[in-house]
């Protein structure tokens, strides 16, 4: 019997990568960094956002855009909107076929919205999920990986390529652990096992608890992006 690999999905994953490249080329020539923000649903990304970005569109001086992704809808980029930051929605179910995740083309089709020359730092606010996510680069400089202290803390095991690939994890949602069964020591143990040394921070979104150091983190960002010359 004559058999034939099927390679479908590192072409495609292939395929993502060269416009991720060419995304980042992009964003090279504009002097804009960007973060790619992944969690599950629910875990607290669009608040988190609204407490670093309170003060307005920038944060110590870094100029910051928000790329808004969601299957449908906008409810999200209305939340931020209002604090006068540049927010460009993107959804994945109008011609996309409502995928569970952006993808670097999904990102291109966005960039002329977006008023990259008056950006240092672009925050992609990636569609709730676990999994896909964390397979497809869209041009980004950093990752940062959302847990709520509600997921169950045997996350980093269940879903290890989402928290491997991110160079911080934010445990939200703190105010909640007298009220949940939830063990930090545990979930920092199993997120060491799967990616050793990643750095964290432990947050609440809802009473601002350790906001003032994700924020300090986004800002250093840019220092990785070179100014065009």
């Amino acid at each position: 019997m004559h058999r034939v690999k099927v390679r479908v999905v590192e072409d495609a994953l292939d395929a993502n990568n060269t416009i991720a490249r060419a995304n980042r080329a992009d964003f090279d020539r504009a002097g804009v960094a960007v973060v790619n923000l992944m969690s599950a649903p629910g875990a607290g990304k669009t608040t988190l956002l609204e407490r670093v970005l309170a003060g307005g569109s920038s944060i110590d001086g870094v100029r910051v855009g928000v790329l808004e992704g969601d299957v449908q809808g906008s409810l999200d980029a209305d939340r931020l909107a209002h604090l006068h930051v540049p927010v460009v929605q993107l959804n994945t179910a109008s011609g996309f076929g409502g995928e569970c995740h952006l993808d670097a083309n999904m990102v291109r089709s966005a960039l002329p919205a977006l008023p990259l020359d008056d950006l240092d730092l672009l925050i992609v606010e990636n569609v709730g999920n676990l999994v896909c996510p964390a397979e497809f680069h869209v041009g980004e400089d950093a990752r940062i990986m959302v847990a709520s202290v509600a997921e169950g803390e045997d996350k980093p095991l269940k879903y290890p390529l989402m928290f491997r690939t991110c160079e911080l994890v934010v445990v939200n949602k703190v105010d909640l652990l007298p009220y949940v069964d939830f063990d930090l020591e545990r979930f920092l143990y199993h997120l060491d096992a799967v990616h050793p040394g990643v750095a964290h921070l432990e947050v609440s979104a809802r009473t601002g608890e350790g906001v003032d150091a994700l924020r300090a983190w986004l800002a250093r960002v840019p220092d990785r992006v070179q100014t065009p010359a």
